[in-house]
């Protein structure tokens, strides 16, 4: 049990997963918010090793009444990118397209699955995300399957803690959308 906790704490580091355990003021967030204009849905983002096909990281976008990315144990950074906890608020088109760029490279690429959710199922999943606190190393996919799996219509998502397998479970779900991002250094 103790080599298995520490094979998966390296792929954790190795995979650029770190916690983030920096909180923001609520006060100073809500200035942030990047309001959502469009429907409702929850994007996971899946980073790929291209040589192996093994996920190296997952996080979340939530889309509701603002638009957030959970980034569990994420280690993005870049000018204007606040964060707090595990959570990047004012997550507009130009941050999602620095993040995706960031993560899509000559060794990963970037697989988006987006979902489109219920107004009141996407609220649930921006309290839960923002509530959740940061992710200890290699918990990016147990974290963001175990938000998943309390939401209504996500019930059978399994916990796990392997970003491609939380990623397979997601694309069987009815109106799922898929986008490859490939780009090389």
């Amino acid at each position: 049990m103790k080599r298995l906790f520490l094979a998966l704490a390296m792929v954790g580091l190795v995979a650029g997963c770190a916690p983030n355990p920096s909180q923001q003021p609520p006060e100073h967030l809500e200035t942030l918010a990047y309001k959502n204009e469009g429907p409702t849905s929850l994007t996971l983002y899946t980073m790929v090793n291209r040589r192996s096909g093994s996920g190296a990281h997952t996080s979340l976008q939530v889309n509701a009444s603002e638009k957030v990315l959970f980034d569990p144990a994420g280690s993005f950074k870049a000018e204007g990118v606040v964060r707090s906890g595990d959570v990047l608020y004012g997550f507009n088109p130009t941050l999602e397209q620095v993040y995706t760029g960031a993560h899509a490279r000559s060794t990963h690429f970037v697989r988006k699955v987006t979902i489109p959710v219920p107004p009141e199922v996407a609220e649930m999943a921006l309290m839960k995300v923002k509530a959740n606190g940061p992710v200890n190393a290699a918990y990016c996919a147990a974290s963001t399957s175990a938000i998943l799996s309390t939401l209504p219509g996500f019930t059978d998502i399994d916990r796990t803690f392997y970003p491609v397998k939380l990623e397979e479970q997601l694309i069987s779900l009815p109106g799922v959308t898929t986008e490859t991002v490939v780009e090389d250094d």
